[in-house]
């Protein structure tokens, strides 16, 4: 660990089955404050259940789990207010429009000022324009970033964000994306977990990857790159992926879209 950056999260010996199914076998983790950190893992790897421990909705078997020095269990009150919480689906009243969903929050976590927050947080994800709009009627990248939104009422130390990008399409996740930037250069410490390995390349300090319930790797980028030989150079046609197409085409920027497709010509001829 950093000399400079204290722990936000430190898992030691966390174990958790569901009757014969065990979930957790030994999970240790370190998370430094202000550092995104990514955990991979596939569909049943237990990634949701080691965020619902730390978000103190489920209890561990054995081990200890703290959270910026507070201990889960025991001072799990104070965990709830250093920390928050968002779930693979968006926590939004789709009733109200994006104004109205912040306003509750913040007054139901009795913040002074709820409508000036509403407002701070709308600019600061670029909802304004459509905050007296229902949420019923945003995009899924938009729905995305009121929740992220939401999440941030109260000053949170640390976000958990549970596959935020899940179901949406490459425009949204870019905007996901960029918001979970933005968090971390607000100095919040995030922890995501995502199935994605691109999201986890975009975005994060450091990487776990759990599988069957353990930590199999840790580490940075370039050292978990470190553990496979060395690559080959070759020299191969550079193709457009699927993405860059959508995205090229999709674009209100007809320049960009021209330039790409131009590239793209140049160097198949």
């Amino acid at each position: 660990m950093s000399a400079t950056k204290p722990e936000a999260v430190r898992l030691r010996g966390i174990h958790k089955s569901f009757g014969e199914v065990r979930v957790l076998r030994g999970v240790d983790l370190d998370i430094e404050s202000g550092s995104v950190f990514a955990l991979l893992g596939s569909n049943g790897a237990g990634k949701t259940t080691l965020v619902r421990i730390l978000a103190t909705l489920t209890r561990a078997d054995s081990g200890e789990a703290t959270v910026l020095g507070h201990d889960v269990v025991v001072d799990a009150a104070r965990v709830r207010q250093a920390m928050s919480l968002t779930g693979q689906f968006a926590a939004i009243d789709d009733m109200l429009s994006g104004r109205e969903n912040l306003v509750l929050v913040a007054k139901l976590r009795h913040c002074e000022a709820p409508r000036q927050i509403a407002e701070e947080l709308l600019a600061r994800f670029s909802l304004t324009e459509a905050g007296d709009r229902r949420a019923a009627s945003y995009s899924g990248g938009m729905r995305r970033r009121l929740d992220i939104a939401m999440s941030l009422i109260g000053d949170p130390a640390l976000v958990l964000l549970d596959e935020p990008s899940t179901g949406l399409d490459p425009q949204a996740r870019l905007e996901v994306w960029q918001a979970v930037r933005e968090l971390s250069a607000g100095g919040v410490t995030v922890l995501l977990t995502t199935q994605y390995l691109e999201e986890a390349e975009q975005l994060a300090d450091q990487i776990a990857i759990l599988h069957e319930g353990q930590i199999i790797a840790n580490g940075t980028l370039a050292s978990l790159k470190k553990l496979l030989p060395p690559a080959r150079v070759e020299y191969i046609e550079k193709q457009p992926s699927l993405e860059e197409i959508f995205l090229a085409v999709t674009s209100a920027d007809k320049t960009v879209t021209s330039a790409a497709f131009n590239a793209t010509e140049r160097e198949q001829s």
